[in-house]
């Protein structure tokens, strides 16, 4: 062992590119005193006190927090301990200003090319050693200290494997790793080694040490520190301490606490809290109690109960016991998190929350007009490896757009309050580089799922698994659903409960009934379950209930069928609104190109106007640019949303966008027939504010048209009386899933659904695991194939999903996928692979240009330049998601982007739809056996 006063050698450098190369690189200590220093305040101000006090717990310290907070920082501060290897050599600048003792051996260690993480994972036993830590088999202490300094860029690493002795250099070496550790561990007060150092609990801690070090490793940050270096080791961790906070604050993950309002002042509700949401918040501190790790809750109510709000009054009831911080609020799709990020916004704001770190948090979050161009630019990391808003609209969420350092790849989620899809969670449960970040990032909030029902079986598996980490970490989660199936929601509850310690085989003996509508709530440590009271359940039911009539229409797609054709169908149903007394008809397809031609036809028939021209008939997919389709769902929201002003007439054409989370309310509901939950879903957007406005007063004081005299749904089925699936839905939906609903409508007590009482039963019916199949059931081909499929879908996400918390043996366990896996290769979602695509537009004189009309030139670099921020968000709010198989073929490489795009992390991905010209016209291009053009009306086409 060394000993203590031996010189530690500060020629050792930590951080030299992006630096200024007229200086010596950056000392490795003082980069590994500025990670501890950091890593202490992220304990004192970022970590929630559940965070605190989970970490301890798995150490072995519970109630010890000072010592807990020691080792987090020793953690930190030796997370780079590998760089005293091989890794000096890799740069020249960092070469020249070395020691002539560590030189020596440059030729023996520069030989092989090892990871300093990989290095510092084989050098942390003998570290340790020398600090004090003792080899523990059992406690696994100095085990997974070395797998945290592994893990630091993000990806564990296997202890076996072993790498080349001599890339660690020789005994100068290994006195300079001591020396560097010791000079760490004693600024902290020489903490000795933990009782434990269980596996969940290092995985906690790793997302701690890549935080500090990313928010200490800035490039500003460094310059300033490089030019003014502290005579002392210890003067240098006093100002690393002193610099933490500003550090945090400039990244906008300092926690704001929320002045507390009353119900309807927080939300910006007219009137009082609904039976469902005053029950949370008078019973459910009650049942909450004095829980200690947290607990689930299940909030079932038809769309439109107000579950969001319900949400958020139970996130304070939650966060305030269990200590959490802010939450995390997802969804299943971008557009549903677009319109929820709005809504959160203006909560925050209506509590004092503006200063408070809020993120949307999904790929192209940062195509949404929240967010200008100078908040794009996000703080360089030295490693070593817009305007758009209509003037006036949303001036007030200006001040909400998070801190340019929330902006970078990965970290959106760290930010105190994130709304954003669930994938973007998902991912902390997949075998991905930084999954150990997302885990740190959602276990210090409240956790909330909306639209629980809306996810595959794959989707269900991975939250599944995510419940049983948020369970061993003691995060309280909150899922919400109109229509989900008890089988689903009983094992996400025991999957959380199995995360908090309780045994497979107890569990497997108990059930988890929801009331519907109401809310269980079911708590981590004891599993004991608590109800909404029956009382305020049935005054919830009275409240709200409404008797939906429903229509089945047999229908036959194409150009046959006569008066059952479809079209003329949707046009007889629409005609009141169109040509009679007006009002507003929501009409759902099941497919873009279904709601293309229905748009199409309805606009022939009635309105010639276009969309732009404030025609009466309006289209809403998911093939419209982004610009556009923000736009677009923007004026739908407006038209038919519980505010108004209502249009006198309006006929929207839309696909599954209108099924979730989008507050709107039509007069009449006309759908596609699709699996029964969704088709409730479509029917929630049917009179979905007359309650209110009933008591409150209808927007401008204008009522439902005489013809509208209650709430309709009519379902256009095709399999009514014999008939078969459309060709041109494909595998949208499963064919059995569709054959049940459509036998469950026929069987419908006078047309009517009761809503809520008759929900629950039909989710059931239909959805549910109980016995639907006899095999002499003609649709028997039908259920295999619907079983076969659910059964592949699980079985594949078990297989990529990573271990439950409490069965990692190791952490390499998080990333056991061969090969450097990352985002781009595993996925949240089966299905197609999509691509983004760009409709350009090529001049009659060759220029190629963003517009038809030939005036915005498709923006480019010169050699050496990168494209503006503000040009690389003007090009990508242009693009249009469409399934990557549509582009294969031989003209896959004429859609490639321009040549200057090729390097740059977003462009170079992108495939353009080169439309030529002609006569002010922009012609259809041939991709395959297809064509495609980009329609302004209609949006992409594909024919």
């Amino acid at each position: 062992m060394m000993r203590r006063q031996d010189a530690l050698d500060e020629s050792a450098w930590g951080k030299s590119r992006g630096l200024d190369p007229e200086r010596p690189p950056y000392p490795l200590v003082r980069h590994l005193l500025d990670a501890a220093a950091m890593a202490l305040h992220l304990w004192d101000v970022y970590l929630s006190e559940n965070q605190r006090a989970r970490i301890a717990e798995g150490m072995g310290l519970g109630g010890e927090l000072e010592r807990a907070r020691a080792l987090v920082g020793l953690c930190a501060g030796l997370h780079d301990i590998g760089k005293l290897s091989g890794f000096q050599f890799c740069s020249r600048h960092g070469v020249q200003h070395l020691s002539a003792e560590l030189r020596a051996d440059s030729e023996m260690m520069s030989a092989d090319r090892v990871g300093h993480d990989v290095a510092g994972m084989a050098a942390a036993a003998d570290v340790l050693k020398a600090l004090g830590f003792k080899e523990d088999e059992e406690q696994k202490v100095t085990q997974r200290v070395a797998e945290i300094i592994g893990g630091h860029h993000g990806r564990f690493h296997q202890a076996e494997n072993s790498i080349n002795s001599a890339f660690l250099g020789g005994e100068a070496w290994s006195r300079q790793r001591v020396a560097h550790a010791v000079a760490v561990h004693e600024v902290l007060g020489s903490p000795v080694a933990p009782e434990s150092f269980k596996a969940p609990t290092a995985v906690l801690v790793t997302g701690v040490v890549i935080l500090a070090d990313w928010l200490v490793s800035q490039e500003t940050y460094l310059r300033r520190r490089q030019r003014e270096l502290e005579p002392s080791l210890a003067g240098h961790f006093r100002r690393s301490q002193a610099d933490a906070a500003q550090l945090l604050r400039d990244a906008g993950l300092v926690p704001v606490p929320l002045e507390r309002k009353e119900f309807a002042e927080a939300y910006g509700i007219i009137g009082e809290p609904n039976p469902l949401q005053q029950s949370v918040m008078d019973e459910l501190p009650a049942a909450v109690g004095a829980g200690r790790r947290g607990g689930i809750l299940l909030v079932t109510a038809a769309p439109g109960d107000g579950k969001s709000e319900t949400a958020l009054e139970a996130e304070r009831v939650l966060s305030q016991r269990f200590g959490t911080r802010g939450y995390a609020f997802l969804l299943p799709t971008m557009a549903t998190s677009d319109q929820m990020h709005g809504r959160v916004t203006k909560t925050l704001l209506n509590q004092s929350g503006q200063d408070a770190g809020l993120t949307l948090v999904h790929s192209m979050a940062w195509l949404n007009s929240a967010y200008a161009d100078e908040d794009l630019a996000s703080e360089a990391v030295v490693t070593c490896d817009g305007d758009e808003a209509v003037a006036g609209h949303r001036r007030r969420e200006a001040d909400m757009r998070p801190q340019r350092w929330l902006r970078g790849a990965k970290r959106p989620l760290l930010a105190q309050f994130a709304v954003g899809t669930v994938d973007q969670a998902l991912m902390a449960v997949l075998p991905v580089r930084h999954n150990a970040l997302r885990l740190l990032a959602l276990s210090g909030k409240t956790f909330i799922v909306d639209e629980a029902h809306a996810y595959d079986p794959y989707m269900q598996v991975l939250l599944g698994r995510l419940l049983n980490w948020l369970g061993a970490y003691g995060v309280p989660v909150v899922l919400l659903s109109a229509t989900l199936p008890a089988s689903v929601s009983d094992r996400l509850v025991k999957e959380y409960l199995r995360g908090a310690g309780h045994s497979a085989k107890a569990l497997r003996k108990r059930v988890f009934p929801a009331p519907y509508p109401g809310w269980l709530y079911v708590d981590g440590e004891s599993g004991r379950c608590t109800q909404m009271s029956e009382a305020q359940r049935q005054e919830q039911a009275r409240t709200r209930r409404m008797r939906l009539g429903v229509t089945v229409e047999p229908v036959v797609h194409g150009s046959q069928g006569g008066a059952r054709n479809r079209m003329a169908v949707i046009e007889r149903l629409v005609q009141p609104v169109a040509e009679g007394d007006g009002g507003t008809a929501l009409v759902v397809c099941n497919t873009v190109g279904d709601a293309q031609e229905t748009y199409r036809r309805l606009c022939g028939k009635f309105d010639r106007r276009s969309h732009a021209e404030g025609g009466s008939v309006q289209l809403l997919h998911a093939r419209f640019p982004g610009d556009v389709r923000e736009e677009r769902t923007r004026d739908v929201t407006d038209g038919l949303g519980r505010r108004g002003p209502r249009p006198r007439r309006r006929i929207v054409v839309a696909t599954q966008v209108v099924e979730q989370s989008l507050d709107l309310d039509a007069d009449i509901v006309i759908s596609d027939l699709a699996p029964l939950s969704l088709l409730l879903q479509r029917a929630g957007r049917c009179w979905r504010h007359e309650n209110h406005w009933a008591r409150y007063g209808y927007p401008e004081g204008s009522g439902r048209p005489a013809w509208a005299d209650g709430p309709r749904l009519v379902v256009l089925d095709p399999m009514a009386g014999g008939g078969t699936v459309p060709v041109q839905w494909g595998e949208v939906y499963s064919e059995f899933l569709l054959g049940a609903t459509s036998r469950q409508l026929a069987e419908l007590e006078d047309g009517t659904i009761s809503v809520p009482d008759d929900v629950q039963a039909l989710v059931e019916a239909v959805h549910g695991d109980g016995e639907q199949f006899r095999w002499d059931n003609p649709e028997g081909k039908a259920w295999v194939a619907h079983k076969g499929k659910e059964t592949a879908e699980r079985s594949m996400a078990g297989l990529r999903a990573i271990v439950r918390a409490r069965l990692v043996a190791q952490l390499a366990n998080l990333h056991s996928l061969e090969g450097e896996e990352d985002e781009w290769e595993l996925s949240t979602r089966l299905g197609a692979d999509s691509v983004r695509l760009l409709c350009a537009y090529v001049q009659e004189d060759g220029r190629v240009t963003l517009d038809p009309e030939g005036e915005e030139p498709l923006p480019s670099a010169s050699e050496g330049d990168r494209v503006p921020t503000a040009a690389v968000r003007k090009v990508m709010r242009r693009t249009i998601p469409v399934r990557a198989d549509w582009l294969h073929g031989p003209d896959g490489d004429s859609m490639s982007p321009p040549g200057s795009w090729t390097e740059h992390p977003m462009l170079g991905d992108l495939r353009v739809l080169y439309q030529p010209v002609q006569a002010g016209t922009a012609q259809a291009v041939r991709v395959g056996d297809k064509t495609l053009r980009l329609d302004e009306n209609l949006g992409l086409v594909r024919g």
